[in-house]
């Protein structure tokens, strides 16, 4: 299976892009960030673009992909409406459409996060958008798109979250995790990627999957 990751670089796409690597079922991964990372795996080819709204001049290295996982993502916070609409809708169309293009088979497995709201309408602003971006990813026309809400992620495998506030919350959200998972409301980052590489493969049954979804089919893989 030949994959393209968006967001390598975050916490949540470090940890993706492992267990990627580490599947039997992937034979390539293509990284596109606007920085190398620093990591050498015979399966993976980084590819390093500056414009995450016109992906035209790469088009060409995105054909023959079999599914896309798309890590890229900012808090809100701190962000006006239009801000966090570039990165979270305007980035992820902007590739969807290119990728469609080229490879219209595909499946699009996109990081999107408890609480969304897809029906547009309501007051969270960064839920309103993450919803946008889901709807508008189901009409592109791939062969599936499988959206993935987590709520809590714990990071392992030395992935890292980003930002001074998410330093601060996650040590706190660790101690907590047994409840959080207990709960339903809690995964990590070997699981999403272990989960999306399945997701990848056709083997989510369900098109949207909540953090207990993501740790079964994680378990399954």
């Amino acid at each position: 299976m030949n994959i393209v990751i968006f967001g390598a670089s975050g916490m949540i796409g470090w940890g993706v892009l492992l267990e990627a690597l580490d599947s039997p079922a992937v034979t390539r991964v293509l990284s596109i960030g606007r920085r190398t990372l620093d990591i050498e795996h015979p399966k993976l080819e980084q590819l390093t673009h500056d414009d995450f709204e016109d992906f035209g001049s790469i088009a060409d290295a995105l054909t023959g992909i079999d599914a896309c996982l798309w890590c890229l993502g900012i808090s809100a916070a701190g962000l006006d409406e239009a801000a966090y609409t570039r990165i979270t809708y305007e980035f992820t169309m902007a590739a969807a459409k290119v990728l469609h293009a080229h490879s219209p088979d595909l499946r699009f497995c996109f990081v999107s996060g408890a609480g969304t709201d897809d029906t547009e309408k309501g007051r969270a602003m960064w839920a309103r958008i993450k919803g946008k971006t889901e709807n508008a990813l189901k009409r592109v026309g791939f062969r599936e798109v499988i959206l993935f809400r987590p709520a809590f992620i714990k990071p392992m495998r030395g992935a890292k979250p980003h930002g001074t506030l998410y330093r601060i919350m996650y040590p706190i959200f660790g101690v907590l995790s047994p409840l959080l998972r207990a709960l339903g409301m809690a995964t990590s980052t070997v699981e999403m990627g272990r989960a999306m590489v399945a997701a990848a493969q056709g083997k989510s049954s369900r098109a949207i999957l909540d953090s207990k979804d993501i740790n079964a089919l994680a378990a399954r893989a």
